[in-house]
């Protein structure tokens, strides 16, 4: 058993189930219930949240109370993390793609 992938540092937490506010990585101490390691956190949307958050949240890597917090989900590959969202550079790709004739 992994368990989650620490957002920060990539390497397995041994961390099963829900994630506790107090939850941290055992290898870098991140914090593991923030914004970064949410899966709706999203560097370009408003408040960099794809959720109607009321208030930004300030500090994106500490642990914080939001109620729309879900797990990120991410995978190892060949030693390296990887996230399963798409990257800005994919994105903007295939908004390019669109125009191409």
């Amino acid at each position: 058993m992994a368990g989650l992938i620490c957002w920060n540092c990539g390497r397995a937490t041994d961390i099963e189930g829900k994630v506790m506010r107090s939850d941290a990585c055992p290898h870098c101490r991140s914090d593991l219930r923030c914004c970064r390691g949410c899966r709706f956190f999203d560097p370009t949307s408003r408040w960099q949240c794809r959720e109607s958050i009321d208030a930004p949240v300030p500090i994106k890597e500490k642990s914080n109370f939001c109620d729309w917090f879900q797990l990120r989900m991410a995978v190892h590959s060949h030693n390296r993390k990887m996230d399963l969202t798409d990257s800005k550079d994919d994105r903007k790709k295939r908004f390019d793609d669109l125009f191409d004739d």
